[in-house]
């Protein structure tokens, strides 16, 4: 557990960052800091590390003053990504990810062995272990960046806003890694980012704070989502926050209908034959959903790869926000709704997906911490 008692960190210029912090961040959470420019989210984060030293307050790991540590010692046990992967030029992928055992003193067999378990473990080829970081792409360094992190295992990640250097897709695809990870690792991490959605995707609990680094409110997603303290708070988190909101609520039990299907080699007259309506969902050989087409234009669509996907497809154990957005970004306002393996189970309809909307209950109430 990290522990901000009472933490403020003013600067010689009079410029206070952090206002009087008291916060808790659990073992094996992830807990997310997250407010606007200036509200002293990396402050925060770096003075767990003493990159930055407090002014007043204390600052406690698993009950232990950071403070009375040696600083060099303290970082050797953190694992610590930043923006820019930080990743040193002039080493190979390799070598940048077992920095710090080698710096705590493993011999090379070891430490390469480890290297390479992770670099497998953060979603890269073992063909990547000799590059530098400047054959790799922005989201392929964060991934080595993260493998270089977690190479001592650690227990205390800290990240400092790592994906927002990077392009949405990769950036969806990097916030997955680390739930993956973190599912199998459970490491207590401090995530830093400027983005709501990215906060409510990744904590377990979301710290909001206000400039000058003052606790505006910290609760888990849902409920922050669903009782904002303040006016400061809500505008934050979004005037969308009500649907969010659904992203925590487990789908009820729906009806799903039956569709009719055209498989990806299917005819145009094929496919007239096969329904009346205005549009028709392709399937390919294993039931997984491609797109949507009208009728008449299915062999042409096919040629050019232009089916229309129709936003969201639904995982029929997935939460009630994807069937809603799945039902409303369909062409056809049908929902499509997969099984675990992605084939498909049929489809919903958006006035019944409301209508659930209605009926579901709100997340349950919890104590919460406000400054």
């Amino acid at each position: 557990m990290i522990r901000f008692d009472g933490v403020s960190k003013q600067y010689p210029d009079g410029t206070t960052a952090v206002d009087d912090l008291s916060l808790e961040a659990p073992t094996g959470q992830i807990t997310v800091l997250v407010g606007p420019s200036g509200c002293g989210k990396t402050t925060t984060l770096r003075m767990v590390n003493r990159m930055i030293e407090p002014t007043s307050g204390a600052i406690s790991l698993d009950d232990q003053d950071t403070g009375s540590m040696d600083p060099a010692q303290l970082r050797r046990g953190m694992g610590y990504v930043i923006q820019a992967a930080g990743l040193f030029p002039h080493r190979t992928v390799i070598d940048n990810i077992g920095t710090v055992p080698r710096l705590l003193g493993w011999d090379r067999p070891r430490t390469q062995t480890r290297s390479m378990e992770l670099l497998e473990r953060v979603g890269l080829d073992s063909s990547y272990a000799h590059r530098y970081p400047s054959q790799l792409s922005g989201g392929q360094q964060q991934r080595v960046g993260v493998a270089r992190a977690l190479a001592a295992d650690p227990p205390v990640m800290l990240m400092d806003e790592p994906f927002s250097a990077v392009d949405p897709v990769v950036r969806e695809q990097l916030q997955d890694l680390i739930l993956e990870l973190q599912a199998d690792l459970g490491k207590t991490v401090l995530f830093v980012t400027h983005d709501i959605d990215e906060a409510i995707k990744l904590g377990d609990q979301v710290a909001v704070l206000r400039v000058g680094g003052h606790l505006a409110q910290v609760a888990d997603p849902a409920y922050l989502l669903s009782h904002p303290f303040d006016d400061f708070v809500a505008d934050f988190v979004g005037r969308d926050r009500g649907y969010r909101a659904l992203g925590f609520v487990a789908a009820p039990d729906l009806p799903v209908y039956k569709e009719i299907t055209v498989d990806l080699g299917s005819s145009a007259e094929h496919a007239k034959a096969a329904t009346t309506d205005a549009w028709l969902l392709v399937v390919d050989s294993e039931r997984h959903p491609l797109g949507w087409v009208e009728p008449a234009r299915l062999t042409s669509a096919i040629e050019r790869g232009s089916l229309a996907r129709g936003g969201t497809v639904a995982r029929s154990n997935g939460p009630l926000r994807n069937l809603l957005d799945a039902a409303l970004s369909s062409p056809s306002r049908r929902g499509v709704v997969v099984d675990a393996s992605g084939a498909l189970r049929g489809t919903v309809r958006g006035h019944e997906v409301l209508t659930a909307i209605e009926q579901s209950e709100r997340p349950p109430e919890i104590d919460e911490v406000v400054a």
